[in-house]
């Protein structure tokens, strides 16, 4: 039970704002550079960077630079990427085969960057949408989002990730048992301390615009998702979702978009206490960028406070394309 606060003036709440030192001393949350996994785009191609119009300050990125890119975050304390392909359309089938090819472009990179920087753990997603024709995360008949087909496919696009040496899965697919399956075939396959953070309450949402025009799926994009993405009214729903995962197999759990879900982030940790993250999406990162470079708001102000509220929703830690400028202002 919380003691009854003194009445005022033998309780002052001003005194403890008084000055930066004191502030410090009983801020209750705080960021760091272990809170950040940086999403680094990869594309074909040598000595290559490619801006992404919609993302002010990010790029794709061809394997080399990739690699100087986590030589950096590596420099930042950042222990983790994550790492997204631009696939050449003609790579894109209705089969989703690309997808497990062993030397893809992401697994290419993450020997590569792993060679480089062993000691910096590679996310990876799983999931069918950059490989696939109809820009969907699962495999498509008729018009039809097929689940249990679409397992087939994640379980095999999984594995030829883990052999490339990611330290973590990230299945964002949202299918119906994929955490299950994906899991099962890594303890079977000689994975067993792969790790997998469930993408487990991801949403339909308006946010994830300047992403697909990062990966090349804007065009490719028939319909919507929201046959298996989640509601944006639901939370309740999150919950179970989560749940699921938890009892399949998941090690960490991730909500998707970040800030206009802290409800659910708040939830989901109070409720399982497992690793809750958190994705700062490229709608959020676009926004901020965008009002920081016409003057509309302090970029770094309003940054460095976007990402202190996932830590005080209860989250391990966020997915954002902030993570090097973040990094550099914490060490400075």
């Amino acid at each position: 039970m919380r003691p009854t606060i003194a009445p005022f003036p033998m309780a002052r709440s001003r005194r403890l704002r008084r000055n930066p030192a004191i502030r410090d001393l009983v801020r209750e949350q705080s960021l760091s550079a272990n809170d950040l996994i940086w999403p680094i785009f990869v594309r074909d191609g040598e000595n290559m960077r490619e801006p992404v119009a919609s993302m002010p300050g990010v790029e794709r990125l061809s394997v080399d630079n990739a690699v100087r890119a986590v030589e950096d975050a590596a420099n930042l304390d950042i222990p983790a990427i994550a790492l997204f392909p631009y696939t050449d359309d003609a790579l894109k089938t209705s089969d989703c085969q690309e997808a497990w090819n062993p030397d893809n472009l992401v697994n290419r990179a993450t020997r590569a960057i792993k060679a480089a920087v062993p000691d910096v753990s590679i996310m990876l997603d799983v999931a069918l949408d950059p490989y696939n024709a109809d820009g969907h995360d699962g495999i498509v008949r008729d018009g039809i989002i097929l689940n249990d087909e679409t397992l087939v496919a994640l379980e095999r696009q999984a594995l030829v990730q883990a052999d490339a040496g990611a330290d973590i899965l990230g299945p964002s697919d949202m299918m119906d048992g994929r955490i299950g399956y994906i899991r099962q075939a890594l303890e079977q396959n000689d994975f067993p301390d792969t790790l997998i953070m469930a993408y487990s309450a991801k949403y339909a949402s308006a946010f994830y615009g300047p992403f697909r025009d990062a990966v090349g799926a804007t065009g490719a994009l028939i319909g919507d998702k929201k046959t298996y993405q989640m509601d944006s009214g639901n939370s309740d729903e999150a919950l179970r979702e989560v749940a699921r995962d938890i009892r399949e197999g998941a090690d960490m759990v991730m909500v998707k978009p970040g800030m206009p879900y802290l409800d659910v982030c708040q939830r989901v940790s109070a409720e399982f206490g497992v690793p809750t993250f958190a994705y700062q999406v490229s709608g959020e990162y676009a926004m901020i960028s965008a009002a920081g470079q016409n003057g509309w708001i302090d970029l770094e102000k309003a940054m460095m406070e976007s990402l202190l509220a996932f830590k005080r929703a209860g989250c391990a830690g966020v997915l954002t394309y902030f993570a090097p400028e973040v990094a550099r202002l914490l060490q400075e």
